[in-house]
């Protein structure tokens, strides 16, 4: 399994961005995949995930703000982010599990990752 991610940028707060992970040695439409982000010296948090039936979750700093998405012609999973907030400023990471459902939702249960994508939020 390979996760690609792009996407990610420099924005000021209140700004748009919608990363992308393409993947490859894995069908997308078929499991749970994630967005998780990790703040300069935080701990990894998850953010949105959606499951094979299209079952969406996200943590609830990100609700009416980010919309995860998926496209399955093109294997790729998308994290639309819109009014974007300078606490949202961290590594984004493309996450994959084995399983078709998302809970329980722990980083652990994601054994497959991308290299990242970083996002800058600017007040």
């Amino acid at each position: 399994v390979q996760l690609v991610e792009s996407g990610g940028g420099s924005v000021q707060a209140g700004g748009s961005l919608r990363l992308s992970c393409v993947a490859s040695g894995y069908t997308v439409s078929g499991y749970c995949m994630g967005w998780f982000r990790q703040p300069p010296g935080k701990e990894r948090e998850g953010v949105a995930f959606i499951n094979r039936d299209l079952v969406t979750s996200y943590v609830d700093s990100v609700k009416g703000r980010f919309t995860i998405s998926r496209d399955k012609a093109k294997n790729t999973l998308y994290l639309q982010m819109n009014s974007l907030k300078p606490e949202d400023t961290a590594m984004y990471y493309c996450a994959a599990r084995n399983s078709w459902y998302c809970n329980p939702i722990r980083d652990v249960a994601f054994p497959s990752w991308g290299q990242g994508t970083q996002v800058t939020v600017s007040s």
